[in-house]
């Protein structure tokens, strides 16, 4: 019982660390303390599960079955909504929709459409723009606006930034600058893309030895725990080491 107690205490520590950590506001920090099972529990389901990589995985899911269904139907749903409003968000729901299947042109000039007045430097918008530019072959575009991403919100979705970032500057063949990005994510960015795509550019500067370390480490992080989100990395590293042993 006791050992329950001291459990409930540090999750209790952790939830109301973390909001208040998170900006959350000490009202959420009081329910946590006076309803400690019940505060904890909304807390997480409130505020944390929306925001996790599972309840990203989930919505992936969801949408994937409806498009299976329906695949036009999202696009033509953003499509009459922004006929109807073109408010920013609305042409930016438009803009991601556009991105997802593949319709770069278009989402740029959705994206870019939007980046003026108080959203001139909206770092969401700044950042599915560049997404935009880079898919559409744009790298140089991608990393000016990446860049300036940076400079004005450092703090926004870094570890994201930062890999897009390292995959713009590839292409541009400033590769010390991206190995740099790479170094950076490799302890830091959740899930083995980044340190994929690391490895791959290590394979292609004839740093092979460090290459396959990190094609293993991948397969081997992947037989104790990986999201199942995660296993088109896996397969591609265990890929990658049978070719190096052929």
């Amino acid at each position: 019982m006791r050992f329950l107690y001291i459990l409930l205490a540090i999750i209790q520590f952790s939830f109301a660390f973390h909001a208040v950590k998170t900006g959350r506001g000490g009202m959420w920090v009081t329910i946590i303390i006076v309803f400690p099972v019940v505060g904890c529990l909304a807390y997480y389901f409130l505020e944390v599960f929306p925001q996790s990589r599972e309840h990203r995985t989930v919505r992936k899911y969801v949408r994937d079955i409806a498009k299976a269904l329906n695949p036009d139907g999202e696009l033509k749903r953003r499509t009459e909504e922004a006929a109807v409003s073109a408010s920013v968000e609305n042409r930016v729901k438009l803009g991601d929709e556009c991105l997802e299947r593949g319709m770069f042109d278009e989402a740029i000039r959705l994206y870019e459409g939007c980046l003026e007045g108080p959203f001139a430097n909206d770092p969401g918008i700044l950042f599915s723009s560049a997404r935009a530019r880079f898919y559409n072959g744009e790298a140089r575009q991608a990393e000016e606006i990446l860049a300036r991403l940076h400079k004005n919100h450092p703090k926004f979705r870094p570890e994201e930034v930062q890999l897009l970032h390292a995959r713009a500057l590839e292409p541009l063949g400033e590769t010390q600058r991206a190995l740099s990005l790479y170094e950076i994510l490799r302890d830091r960015y959740v899930g083995f893309e980044a340190k994929y795509r690391h490895a791959v550019l290590l394979q292609s500067l004839g740093r092979a030895k460090e290459a396959q370390e990190l094609f293993a480490f991948i397969v081997a992080k992947a037989r104790r725990s990986a999201l199942e989100s995660e296993q088109q990395w896996v397969k591609l590293a265990w890929q990658e080491q049978q070719k190096a042993a052929a």
